[in-house]
């Protein structure tokens, strides 16, 4: 090819990582923040990223956005290369050591208060250089912000569906029911489960993968169940079983920093008791995953020594 006809196309990575926000969010104000930049800022940025292609990648509508039909493309393609940067920045890291440098971790919220004050006094002492970056939120989003490379790893309740991902068993975690302590008597002798979808059941609103584990065990079908409350945390659950008002299922990682024992009773099942699994999901391409092993060595140490 002619040297005379080739074109010079200086994208910066700035540009892609705004391009990128921009196409995630449809609206610069929201991008803007995300990249802590004003919006002129980003704005300029993705009109000069438009110059150096050659294309329009939006359509402008006020604050908000619509991407092009090639602007979609090229925000599928901005991402593959923002992700594939990270790596090479992973990889770099790699050479400091076992657990060196920032590692963005993903938690939610039913596990993050119970783990995470353990997991930070652990990761200090054995691995002194190690800068855990805490996000805790709901599983959905969680995932999404890992397979997008905002986050390096994500400790959830497995399985994982997506093929992007994969994941590290740590522990199990078994079910216990919950109920107020003056009516614990009333449980002997019965058979749980059928018990269970005779009482209103206190779960976590939509969204909330422990809402969706407990509804899998009792296959709710009575509409009092199905109207329970959908509380945003664990405690105000457990305030609503200990004052009479339902009961729940409670994962045992929960239970000693949830329950008041002179008012909720704890009844584990005598057999096969649902559980849930945790477990720590990353990138299949990411060059940390002895990173990610140690770190789950770690947790799985944790768990062992608490149990003992």
């Amino acid at each position: 090819m002619r040297s005379d006809i080739l074109i010079a196309i200086m994208v910066t990575l700035r540009q892609l990582r705004y391009f990128e926000a921009l196409a995630r969010m449809k609206h610069f104000g929201m991008a803007a923040s995300a990249c802590a930049v004003t919006q002129p800022a980003l704005s300029m940025q993705i009109k000069e990223l438009e110059r150096e292609l050659g294309v329009e990648l939006v359509e402008r509508r006020g604050n908000s956005v619509a991407l092009t039909h090639v602007g979609q493309e090229i925000a599928g393609r901005a991402e593959s290369i923002l992700n594939q940067v990270r790596e090479l920045s992973d990889c770099a890291r790699q050479h400091q050591g076992i657990l060196a440098g920032p590692l963005r971790l993903g938690i939610i919220p039913s596990i993050a208060p119970y783990l995470l004050p353990v997991i930070l006094t652990e990761a200090g002492r054995h691995y002194p250089s190690l800068d855990l970056q805490i996000r805790e939120t709901q599983t959905g989003a969680l995932v999404d912000e890992l397979i997008r490379g905002d986050l390096d790893a994500v400790l959830l309740a497995l399985p994982v569906q997506q093929p992007q991902l994969e994941a590290m068993e740590l522990f199990d975690d078994r079910f216990l029911i919950a109920v107020q302590s003056q009516s614990a008597r009333d449980w002997e002798a019965c058979d749980l489960r059928t018990r269970i979808g005779q009482e209103r059941l206190l779960l976590l609103e939509e969204g909330h993968c422990l809402r969706d584990q407990a509804l899998q065990y009792c296959h709710i079908a009575n509409m009092q169940a199905r109207k329970a409350l959908g509380a945003a945390s664990l405690t105000t659950i457990m305030q609503m079983v200990a004052a009479g008002h339902g009961i729940t299922l409670l994962p045992e990682l929960c239970a000693e920093a949830e329950v008041d024992r002179q008012r909720v009773a704890l009844i584990a099942f005598p057999e096969d008791p649902p559980m849930r699994t945790i477990g720590l999901a990353w990138r299949r391409t990411s060059s940390r995953k002895s990173d990610f092993a140690a770190l789950g060595h770690l947790i799985q140490n944790m768990r062992q020594s608490e149990a003992a």
